[in-house]
């Protein structure tokens, strides 16, 4: 089998001996140097001279009719002063290369007009002109032509990919800034701006659909004064909004869906626009994004996929927006709703005082001690500590140290790692984490073991947490606040509390008084819940008569506030009318029957207060037959609470000593 071979370069077409070799040669380096020019006019004034020298012309030139003749570039000194136009525009007509023997002055100057073909410059022609020039040169001159045309659009192709990309950059970039937009009307100005930049046009608009009215919401960057509303039918946004289609207007004024009215109110004249639907996340038109004047020229597809990509990115960010400002506005209503709530009931001189205290110590960030009877109050205080300082934007965590069991304290503080134990199937923050830059409130301090109150201050002291299991020290910016109805000072003295901890807590302390000690504040607190459980109950607020106000007034309140509330919230929904008699109150023991002494006339203070106490608890337990959860209600305690007093009064759970 004979085999035949053969290289470009060896084609005897272009041979130099070849009449079109050379022709060959230079539409090869035209196609060429087109797919490395870095621009069209540069592309151009690189080649006019090639192509002077191949045709031995005195000039070269490429000319556009875009609707003016306009000249992209040339080469060399034309020989004539002024082109025919009219043979040039007849050349295109016909899409066929001319040969036209000219006059200029007393020379003989030959013109040769080559369409570039569709695929090039609008209009455009290549044109050569020399005295020495002829028809013969005519078909080497329409190969070049041609060449020279699909050059060009090579070219275009190559600068509108670059724009192309360069504009994605641009977007890419824009979509960033979108992202730190906190507020809705910065981010929509910021996109108004930034799409006139991006596209070179004069101004943007941004219209919101708002369906239920019936209407858009344009931006204030359209530059009217004030908030601009319009029909959601009307014009050409309307349009875009109703239909979901892209408009692109060349001449506004001569387009019939176009609406006059804005430019009548601002003063402004728009000539040309492009205007895109804008579609959230969930694929729903939310408005319109328009564009208006193009600086130079009219808005192309370019332009138009420019925007649709533009408009995307703008609508995540409104959403996004818009989706933060709901969560803020709703952690504002309920921080405000929690810091009303959270309110110090008394006109007695100790809470008179105490709240006085409070508001000086809220402005700081010390740590708080805070004693007293369970029942008390001591959360709520820790709470208006929180709420009526700078902290109250941020969380307020409680953690009850006595519920904790020491192998879970670590983790409950300081959160863990992944794999730390058996049950750790996740990472998981601590409270301290939790409660970062806010407020941790440690309920029943006392009752924390010795290991946990070690762990416990060296975090105080160093301000930075490690999860267990994990080794990266994480910095914590969290206020202290502790509560506990046991007598730390003792714990201290009998070393099951840590010194250093009470030094550290107690920096300053707060002892709330228990109820008993301020009668005058058993009225005001008994309206305030029964004011809010009414409220609740969807009832009438229920009015106390005088004899259940002396009743309550004569109780000992051995639960404190908590009792009170507890009483409060039982009556409010299951008094059977709108006033509270003494009968409604008939759990409470009755103030003119003391209880059995039991032995105790000769016993002392402590005995004869922990006899009482028992008798009290066995009373509760019994009249719930035996459920401790409600007993434990009734009494105004913790459940866990009630066990560990029962074990403190050598009861059993059945209560029985």
């Amino acid at each position: 089998m004979q085999q035949h071979w053969l290289k470009w370069e060896e084609l005897p077409w272009l041979s130099r001996s070849e009449s079109m070799g050379g022709t060959l040669q230079l539409c090869e380096r035209l196609l060429a140097s087109a797919i490395d020019a870095t621009g069209l006019v540069s592309f151009l004034r690189e080649q006019l001279p090639e192509i002077t020298n191949e045709f031995s012309v005195q000039w070269a030139g490429v000319i556009s009719r875009t609707p003016t003749w306009q000249m992209a570039a040339e080469f060399g000194r034309r020989p004539i002063d002024e082109l025919p136009y009219r043979l040039l525009e007849e050349a295109l007509d016909r899409d066929a290369a001319g040969y036209w023997p000219l006059t200029s002055g007393a020379n003989s100057v030959g013109l040769m007009g080559i369409p570039l073909g569709d695929q090039s410059l609008a209009g455009g022609m290549l044109l050569l002109a020399s005295r020495t020039l002829s028809a013969e040169t005519l078909p080497a001159a329409l190969v070049v032509g041609r060449t020279l045309g699909l050059s060009l659009r090579i070219q275009q192709r190559r600068d509108q990919d670059a724009q192309r990309i360069d504009r994605l950059r641009t977007t890419l970039r824009i979509a960033s800034q979108f992202a730190a937009a906190r507020e809705t009307q910065p981010l929509l100005e910021l996109i108004a701006r930034e799409a006139t930049r991006l596209l070179g046009a004069d101004r943007a608009s941004i219209f919101i659909w708002d369906r239920e009215q019936g209407e858009v919401v344009a931006c204030p960057a359209l530059g009217v004064e004030g908030p601009l509303r319009l029909p959601d039918s009307v014009g050409i946004v309307g349009e875009v909004i109703q239909t979901g289609c892209r408009i692109r207007v060349d001449d506004a004024y001569s387009d019939a869906r176009f609406n006059k009215d804005v430019d009548l109110k601002s003063g402004y004249r728009t000539r040309n626009l492009l205007c895109v639907p804008l579609i959230d996340p969930d694929g729903q038109r939310i408005g319109a994004f328009e564009v208006i004047n193009k600086e130079r020229g009219l808005f192309d597809e370019d332009d138009e996929e420019s925007l649709v990509e533009l408009g995307k990115q703008a609508a995540i960010a409104l959403e996004n927006t818009r989706e933060r400002e709901q969560m803020v506005r709703r952690h504002q209503q309920l921080t405000e709703q929690v810091t009303q709530g959270v309110r110090i009931i008394g006109e007695s001189p100790p809470i008179v005082a105490l709240r006085a205290t409070i508001e000086r110590l809220a402005a700081t960030d010390l740590p708080v001690l805070i004693l007293g009877e369970s029942g008390t109050g001591k959360e709520v205080v820790a709470q208006a500590l929180h709420y009526r300082g700078a902290r109250k934007d941020n969380s307020f965590i409680a953690v009850n140290c006595a519920a904790l069991a020491e192998t879970l304290l670590e983790s409950e503080l300081f959160g863990h790692e992944k794999g730390a134990f058996t049950d750790a199937h996740e990472a998981r923050q601590g409270k301290f984490e939790l409660a970062n830059g806010g407020t941790l409130f440690l309920d029943e301090i006392g009752d924390m073991s010795l290991g946990g109150q070690a762990k416990l201050l060296r975090v105080l002291e160093q301000k930075v947490i490690t999860r267990v299991g994990g080794s990266v020290p994480i910095p914590i910016n969290v206020r202290v606040v502790a509560a506990t109805n046991a007598n730390l000072s003792a714990a201290v003295r009998e070393k099951k509390f840590r010194e250093d901890l009470y030094y550290r807590l107690s920096v300053v302390t707060l002892d709330l008084p228990p109820l008993r000690e301020r009668p005058e504040d058993v009225l005001l607190l008994a309206e305030y819940f029964l004011q809010q459980f009414c409220r609740q109950a969807n009832r009438k607020t229920l009015t106390i008569s005088p004899d259940a106000r002396r009743r309550l007034q004569a109780h000992a309140w051995p639960g404190n506030i908590r009792e009170l509330r507890n009483l409060m919230e039982r009556v409010a929904f299951l008094s059977p009318t709108d006033r509270v008699e003494p009968e409604d109150l008939a759990f409470i023991l009755s103030p003119d029957r003391e209880p059995a002494s039991g032995g105790t006339e000769n016993a002392g203070l402590s005995e004869a207060t922990d006899h009482f106490q028992r008798e009290y608890i066995r009373q509760a337990i019994k009249r719930v037959k035996g459920n401790m959860s409600e007993a434990a209600r009734l009494l105004g305690l913790h459940r866990s609470n009630l066990y560990r007093k029962m074990r403190q009064l050598g009861m059993s759970e059945g209560g029985e000593e």
